[in-house]
């Protein structure tokens, strides 16, 4: 799928490459690109072939964040952003973060160059952060007067403490790579950090998708949960693991690989890749 700022492209790894592509801008978000990734997410959650999800922006940066100018140009757009039928309910602005944690799908975001305001809001909506190097992060809303809306701070509040969140968003600092890893906004710091992703992609995607489904749905929503609530959704899941193919397929190929050690021990060579016989069947459709 090919929008005008939003590139999506599968490999047949199935790991998904998404793209916010308007680098003339720094990938500045105006009102068709929250479309454009909002229909992405739904695109994703609906293609049972794919495994992984890079999240990246183009030509070294990820994202300066809002284009406000470009949004308020007209006066339905803001409108269109904010609106929803209940207060609980997420907007579009708000679905463009936080429709990456709904994804049965472990999604990767590659921070590079600046990472700012809305841009910062989609990036703490994926699961894992590999910043680069020459990152600079912030959560930019207050230095325009505003609050971040985005749903970011579901992330966030799971990310830091209460008086970090409060010092971030007020100060509207702006945080090199590594002050993000020692606050906790990122996973990782990288000197090649889409190449970090491709290969720890590579690795999510020769897992079992059902598995990787459970596991994310289940620390999300049990995060901050009751713990009824989350030794039920546990028996849940482990339930419709057991009645799916992979859940077979990942005991075979932890038996070969059982197989393939013992022999490497007897004859002292080392163990590297495997060729598994038996490949992972695509995510079950109930996930």
């Amino acid at each position: 799928m090919a929008g005008k700022y939003i590139k999506l492209d599968v490999d047949d790894a199935g790991v998904a490459r998404v793209v916010i592509d308007r680098p003339e801008k720094y990938n500045a978000l105006n009102f068709t690109m929250f479309k454009e990734l909002d229909n992405v997410i739904r695109e994703l959650r609906k293609d049972l072939r794919v495994k992984v999800v890079i999240l990246s922006g183009a030509a070294g940066n990820f994202s300066s964040g809002l284009d406000v100018k470009s949004v308020v140009e007209s006066p339905i757009q803001p409108i269109k952003l904010l609106f929803k039928w209940l207060p609980g309910n997420a907007n579009l602005a708000q679905r463009v973060s936080f429709g990456w944690r709904n994804l049965p799908i472990p999604v990767i975001a590659v921070l590079e160059g600046c990472c700012f305001g809305g841009g910062m809001q989609i990036a703490l909506g994926a699961d894992i952060r590999i910043a680069g190097e020459d990152a600079r992060i912030s959560i930019m809303e207050a230095k325009w007067g505003l609050v971040p809306d985005m749903a970011g701070l579901v992330s966030l509040r799971e990310l830091v403490g209460k008086d970090q969140a409060m010092l971030l968003t007020m100060t509207a600092k702006i945080l090199s790579a590594q002050e993000s890893l020692d606050r906790g906004l990122v996973t990782e710091v990288s000197d090649s950090p889409m190449q970090r992703a491709l290969s720890l992609a590579s690795e999510l995607a020769n897992t079992s998708p059902d598995a990787n489904a459970a596991i994310k749905m289940s620390i999300n929503r049990s995060w901050g949960a009751s713990i009824r609530s989350l030794l039920s959704r546990e028996s849940l899941s482990q339930i419709r693991l057991l009645l799916g193919r992979n859940r077979i397929i990942a005991a075979k190929r932890q038996s070969q690989k059982a197989k393939a050690k013992s022999g490497n021990r007897a004859t002292g060579e080392h163990v590297g890749n495997i060729d598994y016989k038996h490949e992972y069947k695509q995510r079950q459709a109930w996930w």
